[in-house]
C-alpha cells in the first residue's frame, strides 16, 4: 500500500505563494507519472500540473508559467510550487501518484487526502 500524505496548504493573499508537498510512506517498484489535481466545474479532479517519468513537466493553461511541479526522488516527495496566486485558484489540492508496487502488480492511481488552498482577495 501506498499512502500520500498532504500536510500543506493554507490562506494566502493574493499575490503570494505557497509550496505543496506529497509525501509518500511505502516504497514503489516502477513509477510513471505524478500529478496535482483541484476540482473544476464539472470536473471533480481536474488536471493541475503533471511530471512523467522522465521529469517531463506539463501544466493547465490557468496555471502555466505560476505553477512548478518537481519531485525529489530520493525522498519520496512531490511538490507545487504555485506562485502569483489568484482567488479563482481557491480549492482543493489532491496529488496522485501513478505506479507499479511491486514488478507483477498491476500499475494503480494512488490519491492523497486533498489540502486546502485559500487565496483572499
Amino acid at each position: 500500500q501506498l499512502l500520500l500524505v498532504e500536510p500543506g496548504g493554507g490562506l494566502v493573499q493574493t499575490g503570494g505563494s505557497l509550496r505543496l508537498p506529497c509525501v509518500a510512506s511505502g516504497s514503489t517498484f516502477s513509477l510513471d507519472h505524478m500529478r496535482w489535481n483541484r476540482p473544476a466545474p464539472g470536473k471533480p479532479r481536474d488536471l493541475v500540473a503533471t511530471i512523467s517519468r522522465d521529469g517531463i513537466t506539463t501544466y493547465a493553461e490557468s496555471v502555466d508559467g505560476r505553477f512548478g511541479i518537481s519531485r525529489n526522488n530520493a525522498v519520496n516527495i512531490l511538490y507545487l510550487q504555485m506562485n502569483n496566486l489568484r482567488p479563482e485558484d481557491t480549492a482543493d489540492y489532491y496529488c496522485k501518484w501513478n505506479c507499479k508496487l511491486r514488478r507483477i502488480y498491476p500499475r494503480t492511481d494512488y490519491w492523497g487526502q486533498g489540502t486546502q488552498v485559500t487565496v483572499s482577495s
